[in-house]
């Protein structure tokens, strides 16, 4: 069976971030993506590229203009984007004219290196959506698929929801 590798484009968020004792706070170091995947055993083919280290925050429209090229620009019809839940639904719907591709985002309340982060669930998810959905942007948090245009984050209470009423 020939399956068509899944292209990780990582941009940094809490899924990312570290704890610096020096500094008594956290940053975004190196990615954690590929050792997470790695550590559950993922062994569908897949490769990690790293375009920014930001917290979603800080992007700009120059940072998601970034993002669209490297999405428009892969070989790979699967795409997952790590990123910081933040402006996750923002990066979202700038990618929503890409519609040749499988494009999905997942990131963490809780930073992966952490024993009880919702990473590797929410990248597992993101995996999975890869290989059984229509081409389309998608975003996997809190156990759910959601469209890509039509969610957001409820900061208040840490989950995303969709807008309006889901297909």
């Amino acid at each position: 069976m020939n399956l068509s590798p899944i292209l990780i484009l990582t941009t940094g968020g809490t899924i990312d971030k570290q704890y610096f004792d020096a500094l008594s706070q956290f940053q975004i170091g190196e990615s954690a993506i590929g050792h997470t995947l790695k550590t559950a055993r993922v062994v569908y083919p897949f490769r990690v590229v790293e375009l920014m280290r930001k917290d979603s925050l800080d992007l700009t429209s120059s940072d998601r203009e970034i993002i669209v090229e490297a999405v428009e620009s892969a070989a790979e019809k699967f795409v997952i984007i790590t990123h910081g839940t933040d402006t996750m639904a923002e990066t979202a719907r700038a990618l929503s004219d890409q519609s040749a591709k499988t494009i999905v985002l997942a990131g963490a309340l809780t930073p992966a290196a952490f024993h009880e982060s919702d990473a590797t669930f929410n990248l597992g998810m993101a995996v999975a959506c890869c290989q059984i959905a229509p081409p389309g942007v998608y975003v996997t948090m809190n156990g759910t698929v959601f469209d890509g245009k039509r969610v957001t984050k409820d900061r208040e209470n840490g989950i995303f929801c969709f807008v309006g009423t889901p297909a």
